[in-house]
């Protein structure tokens, strides 16, 4: 890991927390609403999501240089989805034992090496959600069986890693953690971080 720049660091005062009062709870989310302090002295009101897991996303990238994709329909914005295997894992539980029952709910693979690429945050202006992304490698169909949760109709397909990120990229795959994910394999695959064989299949 590189060091962190010098200039990476934080200016200022910190927001001030105040009284917080739960709006809305379910099994996956809390929403507070809180009285805070603004760095810059003001008060305001604050609505925040809080999860209660730890969100997870799969590159499940096969020798050939393709990748498994997972489609279906979300709900929040009403439309369907083609995205990287994704979900959460309790915030109490090692995120990679998340991240492989996901991929094996979510595909039936199982992978024989994992590599943690990416940790970010989202929409962190009003949740507190984060995320952890792994690379998966050696694939091949889980020995274990696994069930899709019972809201989830899935459909799968394996696509040219290229042409996943081209679709990224010109937004037909919108999911925020499938751009991220999609752009790290493409990085690592340019900077030597792959198997020279890997990359240039995924490269194209």
């Amino acid at each position: 890991m590189p060091q962190k720049p010098a200039w990476l660091r934080p200016h200022g005062n910190p927001w001030k927390p105040g009284t917080e009062r739960v709006a809305f709870e379910s099994a996956w989310i809390t929403v507070t609403d809180q009285q805070a302090t603004a760095p810059t002295g003001r008060l305001a009101q604050y609505g925040i999501v809080r999860f209660k897991n730890l969100a997870v996303a799969v590159l499940p990238i096969h020798e050939d240089g393709t990748v498994t994709l997972v489609g279906q329909h979300r709900f929040p914005l009403g439309d369907y989805s083609w995205e990287l295997p994704e979900g959460g894992a309790p915030l109490d539980e090692d995120p990679l034992d998340g991240a492989k029952r996901e991929l094996a709910e979510e595909t039936g693979l199982a992978a024989a090496e994992w590599r943690e690429v990416l940790r970010t945050q989202l929409s962190n202006s009003v949740t507190d959600e984060r995320m952890v992304g792994y690379l998966a490698l050696g694939l091949s169909e889980a020995q274990t069986a696994h069930r899709a949760d019972d809201t989830e109709a899935i459909a799968l397909v394996r696509a040219p890693f290229r042409e996943a990120l081209d679709a990224a990229l010109a937004g037909y795959l919108p999911d925020m953690l499938t751009v991220a994910m999609l752009l790290r394999g493409y990085h690592m695959a340019r900077e030597g971080s792959l198997p020279g064989a890997l990359a240039r299949a995924m490269l194209g």
